[in-house]
């Protein structure tokens, strides 16, 4: 029996004693959501628990989010939980919907913190035991929710000193609680925003000869440059360029003298991420100089796509197979939505994977970022016996 085999096969009872706790700790998140670095008292939660049992934090520079070390060996496996909630209207009828207007955990957040700190619990039952082969950081991420994210925030407080490899797990309403998805490769998209302005003269509509006709320059590039870049761009690196606003002008006679457009521009490989901005420079001038206007180009850095190294997808799968059985491990989907855990592995090796949170057999079509988000609450017991599992693994592995 290795010594993986060994620890894991305790991990059902183990989480059996926190379990009541975690899940009525689980519905007071839910039911008090902060938004991005207002986290204080998620912050403040987590970390009283963890104190309790003797284990040192440190809240970040920012005062939410908190990075936490378990054991000590030579090598540091890194497990991150994000903790903020969304600006969306809780639509559930549940005891523990949001108490605050406006703002829920809509993507399952809460679900995510306290498995993490389950996880952290175990961990440390283990340390105290002699069972634990190296070191454990927890990392409590604020404001995963907006861009570029919190993740910067924690590398910027050199949360990712010296760590070898770095895991999390992210809720999926479209998998089935029990099983696990994984991908090795890019998992999530990059997402940056784009906002383009045209400036030109302005006029009348019964002369757009005489003028820049600025409505019908916007237009072109609307829909020009999504087609430019499918053409300029490998359509197997995934960009996809989306406007979600368009306006300009406020009377049907008069050529405006503004205009603006914006959007986001996704995208699942690395290298062409990050030619993009350039790109989209080029093609718009070329764009708006064909119709005498002029472009002011906005182009804002959001998250690069999560690239899972094929090496830890292989660990969370293994641990997954050894605590949930043959079976509960399935391949999940590549995404276009942004996943600011991006960040971290382009400092070292990492993996996100799927934790389904479906009630099996239900036949509702759900989805994240939806007032009426909830989850199955068996997932965070599966969630807390996956995270330990793989960082026991990977520090096996290590040693």
């Amino acid at each position: 029996m290795t010594l993986t085999t060994a620890l894991t096969s305790e991990l059902s009872q183990r989480w059996k004693a926190y379990e009541d706790e975690l899940i009525e700790l689980r519905r007071d998140l839910h039911a008090h959501p902060e938004l991005a670095r207002a986290e204080v008292r998620t912050t403040r939660l987590v970390r009283e628990r963890l104190e309790a049992v003797g284990l040192s934090c440190r809240v970040l520079p920012g005062g939410t989010g908190l990075i936490c070390d378990i054991g000590t060996g030579r090598h540091t496996i890194a497990l991150r939980a994000d903790i903020d909630a969304l600006p969306i209207a809780d639509e559930k009828d549940v005891p523990y919907r949001s108490t605050v207007d406006g703002v829920s955990h809509a993507c399952g957040h809460d679900v995510h913190t306290v498995a993490l700190l389950g996880a952290g619990l175990i961990c440390n039952e283990l340390g105290r035991e002699g069972m634990l082969p190296g070191r454990i950081r927890l990392i409590f991420q604020p404001a995963e929710e907006t861009m570029p994210g919190g993740a910067l925030d924690v590398i910027e407080a050199d949360g990712i000193d010296d760590i070898d490899a770095i895991f999390a797990l992210h809720c999926d309403p479209r998998t089935d609680v029990g099983q696990v998805g994984i991908r090795a490769g890019a998992i999530t998209a990059a997402c940056d925003r784009v906002h383009i302005r045209l400036s030109g003269p302005g006029g009348h509509t019964a002369r757009p000869h005489l003028t820049a006709d600025l409505v019908y320059a916007l237009s072109k590039i609307a829909t020009e440059l999504p087609a430019a870049l499918s053409r300029r761009v490998d359509p197997r690196n995934g960009l996809s360029l989306v406007w979600g606003r368009i306006a300009a002008g406020t009377a049907a006679n008069v050529i405006p003298q503004s205009g603006e457009l914006e959007g986001t521009l996704r995208c699942l490989e690395l290298a062409a991420w990050e030619g993009a901005p350039d790109l989209i420079v080029q093609l718009v001038e070329d764009i708006a100089t064909s119709y005498v206007v002029k472009p002011d180009i906005d182009y804002r850095r959001g998250v690069p796509p999560v690239v899972n190294n094929s090496r830890c997808v292989d660990m969370i799968e293994q641990a997954a197979v050894e605590e949930l059985g043959v079976g509960a491990v399935v391949l999940a989907e590549q995404s276009l939505g942004g996943e600011d855990f991006a960040w971290y592995l382009r400092d070292m090796p990492g993996a996100l994977g799927r934790l389904g949170v479906r009630k099996p057999g239900d036949p509702t079509s759900r989805d994240l970022h939806q007032g009426g988000f909830d989850v199955d609450e068996r997932a965070i017991g599966v969630g807390v016996r996956v995270t330990v599992a793989t960082a026991l693994r990977a520090l096996a592995e290590l040693n």
